[in-house]
């Protein structure tokens, strides 16, 4: 077993920024294990890719159930020996008016997108620990959560996924402050609309104008823009960056109400 090479965590790891951000990691030769609910999706991803055993292990996991998490790490260690980074990716999300949400709605978000990241930190962090450090104040792993432009503004329809990922932001913090002087970063990343396979789906011409309209670089994002934000986090060039949520989200958050009739005078 080779004890050296680096090995992260990602969570919703079957398809779209999981998945891409598990080939940027592949990429640059860190090991990875992928986390996903979906086993199915998980296996044709990992088979799709041509990832081999040596650098992927897929793993059926609902990170809201604590068993599932801790038993799906033990396998992360028994394969690799080690993990340097943690990327809490997975996440759901129910758009219904506030008034329209079920408890069992609100609770189930709670749960994958606030108490999910919060227990891989719990499963993971323990052998971050071990690792040796660097030469970067002997940092010893990082964690990145992936949160939402949702958690820094309020929007219609996602009161609970935007306080959801609002409190995930907080918890990056509260990482940051109990495990930084032990050697571990944690900072999360918001992103905005993101060209996904789910945006195509619900997105209606009339919201992907919207969204134009109000952010200033007037697109969609990509996945890859957002790995990559992922990727400089993780990578020595942020190793004094901790605590922190970077919104990867063409301006959309310093933007307020976009007015594109008032933009359009300016170009």
């Amino acid at each position: 077993m080779n004890n050296t090479t680096p090995v992260a965590v990602i969570t919703g790891a079957a398809r779209g920024i999981g998945l891409e951000i598990a080939r940027q990691f592949v990429a640059q030769g860190t090991r990875v294990a992928l986390l996903d609910i979906e086993a199915y999706l998980l296996q044709q991803a990992v088979k799709t890719e041509g990832l081999n055993t040596t650098q992927a292990l897929a793993l059926p996991c609902d990170v809201a159930v604590e068993s599932q998490v801790q038993a799906s790490i033990a396998k992360v260690i028994e394969q690799f020996g080690r993990i340097d980074t943690l990327v809490n990716n997975a996440g759901v999300a129910v758009f219904k008016p506030l008034l329209a949400h079920t408890a069992q709605e609100w609770q189930r978000v709670m749960d994958v997108n606030l108490t999910g990241p919060f227990l891989c930190t719990q499963a993971c962090a323990p052998h971050m620990l071990k690792n040796a450090g660097n030469s970067h104040g002997q940092e010893k792993g990082s964690i990145v959560n992936i949160a939402s432009i949702s958690g820094l503004r309020a929007s219609s329809l996602r009161v609970a996924y935007g306080t959801s990922k609002a409190a995930l932001i907080h918890l990056t913090k509260q990482q940051a402050v109990e495990l930084g002087n032990a050697g571990i970063r944690c900072n999360a990343v918001a992103p905005g609309p993101v060209e996904t396979a789910m945006a195509k789906a619900v997105h209606s011409p009339e919201i992907r104008r919207d969204y134009h309209d109000t952010i200033p670089l007037a697109r969609y994002g990509s996945e890859l823009e957002i790995a990559k934000a992922v990727m400089w986090l993780c990578s020595p060039q942020a190793s004094y960056v901790n605590g922190q949520c970077l919104a990867v989200d063409g301006g959309f958050d310093a933007s307020g109400i976009g007015l594109v009739s008032l933009r359009d005078t300016m170009n």
